[in-house]
């Protein structure tokens, strides 16, 4: 048996040099002349996430100030909702918040980027809003893939990422188990094991840190890693770190979901992707999906029918996140459409 699935991970690793091979030498010509082609003819987007309260003239504001460097919008989504509720003696009273994110082309500007940061600075304080702005063109997101035993949710990332379909670089996969090294090995990435016990949780945690560090990454997935992180690690990696619960939060939260769901008969599984907090399952939900089961499936049918949603589930909240359409505001997530 072990002899089967060393030939086919060798399969699969030569059919991954030899597309990589075939792209690099027969379309070589095509591809140099179409990227001289693309570099003359290249914009250069920006993402801008904005959230404050309402108010008017934001949209006009935030527009004309890009208008007026050389900028051009290319996609410009808002959200207006009743999503902070206050009470006072008169009885309650709900403050309408602002979310838009703007795509804009900064190919023609006038000035520096840091003129147009400045001035973004400027009306946020006007306005009492929040921002973040990613310059398109700039290096690439790295990610720390956190896996235990369980490969589908790692798979579909690497496959997804290799099809150009997540734009990051997957710098490392951490595991406390040897089991997925194969997995990471069919993609030439690095695999480090840290073993975790009671006893060297933390000191294991302080390692796992100073690489993450020492390797620039940007965000951490939990995909389907069994370990409970500590309250430490995650205020470390606030809104940084991206979980797949194997259930429809905030149904079953902890774990063996499954068990729990099939006690109580449901009649849908699910799978949430959250930023994971100190609070376990309890963080800000990205993305969840559901399936319909019935009193026929056992816990292994279940199983099974979850593992679907939760590799899904996950790779389309990481690609949200890479892709600036979250706005996290307190225990919510705002997230646009792609």
């Amino acid at each position: 048996m072990a002899t089967i699935f060393g030939a086919q991970r060798l399969i699969i690793k030569l059919k991954l040099r030899h597309i990589t091979k075939a792209s690099s030498s027969g379309l070589l010509c095509r591809r140099q002349f179409a990227g001289l082609a693309n570099e003359a003819n290249a914009t250069k987007e920006a993402r801008l996430l904005l959230a404050g309260p309402d108010a008017r003239g934001i949209v006009a504001s935030f527009s004309h100030l890009l208008f007026s460097r050389g900028c051009g919008i290319v996609d410009c989504t808002s959200e207006s909702s009743e999503i902070d509720a206050k009470v006072d003696k008169r009885g309650q009273h709900s403050r309408r918040m602002f979310f838009q994110r703007i795509l804009f082309d900064y190919s023609n500007v006038s000035v520096e980027r840091d003129v147009i940061e400045d001035e973004i600075n400027d009306l946020c304080v006007r306005f009492g809003m929040e921002s973040q702005l990613s310059w398109g063109g700039d290096k690439r997101r790295r990610i720390a893939i956190f896996v235990s035993k369980y490969d589908h949710c790692l798979w579909e990332l690497l496959l997804r990422q290799r099809a150009g379909e997540l734009d990051c670089e997957i710098a490392m996969v951490i595991s406390s188990h040897e089991k997925l090294r194969h997995v990471a090995d069919t993609f030439d990435i690095p695999y480090h094991v840290f073993p975790i016990t009671k006893d060297n949780k933390l000191e294991q945690e302080e390692k796992q840190i100073s690489l993450i560090e020492q390797h620039n990454v940007d965000l951490l997935v939990l995909a389907r890693y069994m370990q409970i992180l500590s309250p430490s690690f995650c205020s470390r990696f606030q809104n940084q770190i991206i979980n797949i619960h194997h259930s429809f939060l905030p149904a079953f939260r902890g774990g063996s979901p499954y068990h729990k769901a099939h006690e109580r008969g449901v009649k849908l599984v699910g799978a949430t992707a959250h930023y994971a907090t100190t609070e376990l399952d309890e963080g800000p939900i990205i993305e969840q999906d559901i399936m319909r089961v019935s009193h026929r499936d056992d816990v292994k049918d279940l199983v099974r029918k979850g593992r679907t949603l939760e590799k899904t589930c996950l790779t389309n909240a990481v690609k949200a996140h890479l892709d600036d359409r979250i706005i996290t505001h307190r225990s919510k997530c705002i997230v646009f459409a792609e």
